[in-house]
This record gives C-alpha cells, structure tokens and sequence, in this order.
C-alpha cells in the first residue's frame, strides 16, 4: 500500500508533502531563501528555484540541507560503495547535472554510508518518524556571488578614467539593447514557430470538429459569466449556441502545460464519438488563447452523486450499476476499438459526467496518451490523481491497465458512497482500500456499502 505521499509528484517538484499537505521546503540562508511556491493558491503545482541552476557559474553552486525532509525511498538509487557525507556533497557539487543528494547513514558509527545523486527533483516527504538516519541536501545557486563588487576607482585617477567610463556606459547600453531586441525577436519567432507547429498538427487530424473564434465563445458564454466547475487546467463555463444548444466551454489557463493538455485532448476526442464518452463539441486556438467545447452534461460530475452523505441525492443501486456499466463500456472503446489505443490516465469520479438521465460519460482527457495499436505499453512520466494511480506507475512503464486500476477504485467509491481518502474518517478508516481488504479479511464486506442510501442497503448483498 502507498500513502497519498508516497507518489513522486503529489507535490510538484522541491515541495515537501505531509499529513496531504504540500509546502516549500524551509532554506533560509542569511535571510535569503532559495525557494518559492508556483502558485500560492495551489501549493501542489510545487516550488520552483529564485535562482535557476547554471552550469556556467558553477562555482556559485552550493548545497542546502533539508531538515527532517528525504526524498521518497522508492524512488532512489543508491551508489554500489560505501561512502562518506562530505564525499557525497561533493560527488553532487562536481556534477552539473545533479540537482540534490541524500545520504543514509549506516554502520556502527554513523561514519560512513550510502549516497544518492538526483538528476531530477519531484516531491519530498517529511521524515521527522523514520527508523534510518538520512541526510537530504538540495543544490541552489548563490545568487549573491554573482552581482561581482566594482572595483574602487582611486582619486588621483579618476579624472582621466571618466571619457573611458562614459564611453564604455554608453557602449554597454547600446549592448544591452540589442541583447534585449534580439531576445524579443527570439521569444516572438519562437512563439510564432510553434503556434505554426500547432496549426499544422490541428491541420493533420482527420474528421475535426468545428473551429470557434474567441469572439463567439465569448458571446455563447455571455463573457464567461457562468461558471459550472474548475479543474487542473482552467475553468468550465455554461454557454449557449445560436441554435439553442447548450454546451460546457472550457477555457485553459497558463502557457506549456496547458498547450500540451489542449493538444492531447483533441488529437484524442476530436475524431471520435462514442455514447459512452463525451462528445468535443468545438474548440478555440487563436493568439494565446485555447479552449474546448463540449456537450452540456445537466446533471455535472459523478463524485457529487456518491460523496454527498446525504439521503436526499442518494443514488440507486441500478442507477450506480448502469454508471459502472457506462464507464467500463467507454473504456473499452478506447483500449480495444479506436484507431490507436488511448490511455485516459486519470479516470476519477470528477471526469465522470452524467447527463439528465444520469448516462454516465467519460470526460477531460488533458493528460491521456495515444498508443499504436502494436505497442503493448509506453514509458512516460508519472501523471493521473493520487488515489487513483495504479502500482505499474513505479516503474513508469504502462499500459491500459492503469485505468483499470483507477477504474476499480472508482467502483469502490461508488458503492461505498466515500472517497478512496477521506479525513472525515478514524485514523484507521481513512484510506478506503486497506480498510476494504481488512474487512475482506474480517469477511465484513458488506459493512463497507453505502450507509447513506437506503436503497443500497436493501441491495448491498448484490452490491
């Protein structure tokens, strides 16, 4: 079993994961600190270095020791010979592309050890309770050594030294201009190589849907006035076509990430159509902006049917059988009978939608991955909800499995009414699968239905 901090990217990169909390890590030196959040709003996008890491000023390098914090034990790879601390610091400072080290302490003396060199920083965990003394250090760039002091220009020279200051002054500001026009010229064509590159790519997928202006999205929204939900990505809003249609507008927010989720998400649904999955209406990429359209589903996301607690907006248990049925038969589809096999990669209750008949519909696929129908699985970075990634995510070698896995998780939830993490809960009671395998154990499984919906307890033997 892996505790929601036990996943290298729970927290984003350099952030410290504890108790489903994410914060930056505490690396104050003379009141200068070496680390800030991305967005204070949502600490789990991680923490980003105030200084980037150069190879050109490596001199500069030094590194940070991280309190109480260690990296995630799985996820690290020991060097073969025993070694001691200062050797490990340095083997890290000599390496440009190692960004932190651990150390672990063993033997009788606390001399000598094991040590870690990280070419790639995710997400720390505290390490306050752990049995094996580790020592963590992170490399940040002392950005105080680099403003050099100019040197003192003694009086008796100065008079003649001032044409030569002036002039190199007006040198360097006419230098520094260009540097900065010749950057604005590498930025702009950057940007305009890659809208070019997006274009051709939209160009090539076959049977596209239609292509909306921001103009008339912005109308259909009446200027995004209504807003139905938010997810990792951006916001959902409620708009109108000119016909009568409804329809669910999601406008992305920010710049490489959010790119790369708009492009996934057409080159995946934008050709296909199945009952079970919902339907990409339209979408938008003009300037920097980019936003996808989709069927209006009146009745929102599943995870507000089945973690309410309440009687009133219980579903019942044919209800939840015919969702369950809805999904598997949308994930078949995309594992078995599209063109190219797609990978959702973040099956959870909130990209189940439900329309006003409570037909289930699999939704948001950002961060799904087509896969060639003779490839049997893909190597990529960890990605999905803590919850709901499947133990293959360890080796980052997968396949359509792991909706599968998320798949069953969700089921859980859905016949349990509760999620798969719920503090709400006893300490013991907190995760849903330990305490679905000790009642397995303990032959109570049928305590673990739905006590909130009367119908599920008449059923819960079938359930």
């Amino acid at each position: 079993y892996i505790d929601e901090c036990g996943y290298p990217t729970v927290c984003g990169t350099y952030s410290v994961c504890g108790n489903g909390q994410c914060s930056c890590p505490q690396t104050a030196v003379d009141q200068t600190n070496f680390l800030q959040q991305i967005n204070y709003r949502h600490p789990n996008q991680g923490c980003v270095l105030v200084t980037p890491i150069t190879c050109e000023h490596s001199q500069y390098h030094i590194l940070i020791e991280l309190k109480d914090i260690a990296y995630i034990p799985l996820y690290l790879q020991y060097g073969t010979n025993k070694t001691d601390l200062e050797n490990c610091k340095r083997s890290c400072l000599s390496n440009c592309s190692c960004k932190a080290a651990q150390f672990q302490f063993s033997g009788p003396n606390n001399t000598m050890g094991d040590c870690a060199l990280l070419n790639d920083v995710f997400s720390f965990t505290n390490n306050d309770g752990a049995s094996n003394k580790t020592t963590l250090f992170i490399k940040v760039q002392n950005s105080s050594n680099l403003q050099a002091s100019p040197p003192l220009i003694s009086t008796e020279k100065k008079s003649k030294r001032v044409p030569t200051i002036v002039g190199s002054t007006i040198g360097a500001s006419f230098g520094l201009l260009f540097i900065v026009l010749t950057g604005f010229a590498y930025i702009f064509r950057g940007r305009k190589e890659l809208d070019e590159g997006e274009e051709e790519f939209l160009d090539q997928i076959p049977g596209m849907p239609t292509r909306f202006s921001y103009e008339e999205l912005t109308v259909m929204t009446e200027n995004f006035s209504e807003k139905l939900g938010e997810g990792g990505f951006g916001s959902v809003f409620e708009g109108t076509m000119s016909d009568g249609t409804k329809i669910a507008v999601k406008r992305l927010q920010g710049v490489g990430n959010v790119k790369k989720s708009f492009l996934a998400e057409v080159a995946a649904i934008g050709s296909i159509q199945h009952v079970n999955l919902v339907k990409l209406v339209g979408f938008c990429a003009e300037k920097s902006h980019r936003l996808l359209v989709y069927e209006y589903m009146a009745n929102g996301s599943l995870d507000r049917w089945i973690f309410h607690g309440t009687w009133e907006k219980s579903l019942t248990w044919d209800v939840r059988k015919k969702i369950i049925s809805d999904v598997a038969k949308g994930l078949a589809y995309l594992h078995e009978d599209c063109n190219n096999k797609i990978i959702h990669l973040d099956i959870k209750p909130q990209n189940i939608l439900l329309d006003h008949d409570l037909n289930a519909k699999v939704s948001d696929f950002g961060l799904s991955k087509l896969v060639g129908k003779d490839e049997s699985k893909i190597v990529t970075a960890m990605r999905g909800t803590p919850g709901y990634l499947a133990p293959e995510w360890l080796n980052e070698v997968i396949t359509e499995k792991v909706d599968v896995y998320s798949f069953g998780v969700v089921i859980l939830e859905i016949i349990c009414g509760r999620k798969n993490l719920d503090r709400h809960q006893d300490e013991d009671d907190m995760h849903l699968l330990s305490l679905f395998m000790i009642k397995a154990v303990e032959t109570q499984l049928l305590e673990m239905v739905d006590k909130n919906s009367e119908d599920m307890q008449l059923h819960r033997k079938e359930a």
